[in-house]
């Protein structure tokens, strides 16, 4: 099943796939067929999941006569987010082998940061770029949404948490980054300590330098959270860990790549983060970015330069869709 989050009538609208064409809101599926859903995606998802299976059942009855139902085009919907009202996206960093080999220090388990629900936007929406983000580069993702709240889950059990998974474009300014979201210091040699140096590829006793990174500005600008359209629920995703990734600018492919090159599996993540995030309900974990180019894009989302250039980006992953949206340069 897919299901997505669209503006219908000004407000939110929880809607399920019908066929290329055509969805159906949770409210005309709850009038026809006496079958009680909330109309958001994180009630949704929180209360009434267990209703898949009649919902199911009531999509195939739609498939074989539309004129009975009141449908909804999909190339005219005005798309959100599927999940706007997340508690917390969870994006996780350097999770690409292609990527992951120019680590000189490596801590041996995922790199986390956060992402804000203000920064989400959906399908066919616009990514704002302002000449101060600098320089600023798609990363094309697979993401899941926690199905059920956990804690310290197993490995084994991770895949049990997952309610589905969708389409994210962790748009980030490396311009952002390395200037107005960092900072260096010069510690007192008293309060400095043997970790905090430790990751230095080269060291010396005397060295009290220090450089701080924070992501806020960088990951979380309004627009950089493009995703979906769909979630699709995990049942029709046999293997997570081996979807193809494609992602185009202008119709072209710049990215060509599988969640196989991940590091860290999807099972890895949940059960890693969970030790220290009490996953709930709704919860988007980022799973890390497809980074295998080609001859035209040999560094792949790298050699894609957002704030030099408008364009068109469109990222496709197995199983799940495509997700498309614009680059736009504002004031």
């Amino acid at each position: 099943m897919k299901l997505g989050t669209i503006v219908n009538n000004k407000e939110q609208c929880l809607v399920f796939y019908v066929d290329e064409n055509f969805s159906i809101s949770a409210d005309e599926i709850s009038k026809k067929f006496q079958v009680r859903i909330k109309n958001t995606m994180q009630m949704f998802i929180k209360e009434d999941r267990d209703k898949l299976n009649e919902i199911t059942n009531a999509i195939e009855q739609v498939k074989l006569n539309h004129a009975q139902y009141s449908l909804i085009e999909n190339e005219k919907i005005k798309w959100l987010a599927p999940n706007p009202d997340t508690k917390k996206i969870i994006g996780v960093a350097f999770n690409n082998q292609n990527i992951r080999n120019a680590v000189h220090f490596d801590p041996g388990r995922p790199n986390y940061f956060l992402k804000s629900s203000s920064c989400l936007i959906g399908h066919n929406e616009s990514v704002l770029i302002r000449e101060c983000y600098g320089n600023t580069i798609p990363e094309p993702e697979l993401c899941l949404i926690i199905g059920k709240k956990g804690k310290d889950i197993k490995k084994a059990d991770a895949l049990k948490h997952v309610f589905g998974f969708s389409i994210m474009n962790d748009i980030t300014s490396h311009g952002m980054k390395f200037s107005m979201d960092s900072v260096a210091v010069t510690r007192d040699p008293e309060i400095m300590r043997p970790e905090y140096t430790n990751w230095r590829k080269t060291n010396t006793n005397d060295k009290n330098d220090l450089y701080f990174v924070y992501h806020t500005r960088s990951k979380n600008s309004d627009t950089f959270g493009p995703m979906g359209p769909w979630v699709t629920t995990s049942d029709e995703i046999n293997n997570p860990n081996n979807l193809r990734i494609h992602a185009y600018k202008n119709g072209e492919c710049f990215t060509d790549d599988s969640t196989s090159s991940y590091l860290f599996s999807i099972e890895d993540l949940i059960s890693d983060a969970s030790h220290f995030f009490t996953l709930e309900a709704g919860d988007i974990i980022s799973c890390g970015t497809a980074a295998k180019g080609n001859t035209t894009f040999p560094n792949a989302h790298r050699n894609i330069i957002l704030n030099e250039e408008e364009c068109a980006i469109d990222i496709k992953i197995e199983g799940l869709g495509t997700l498309s949206h614009s680059v736009k340069h504002v004031d």
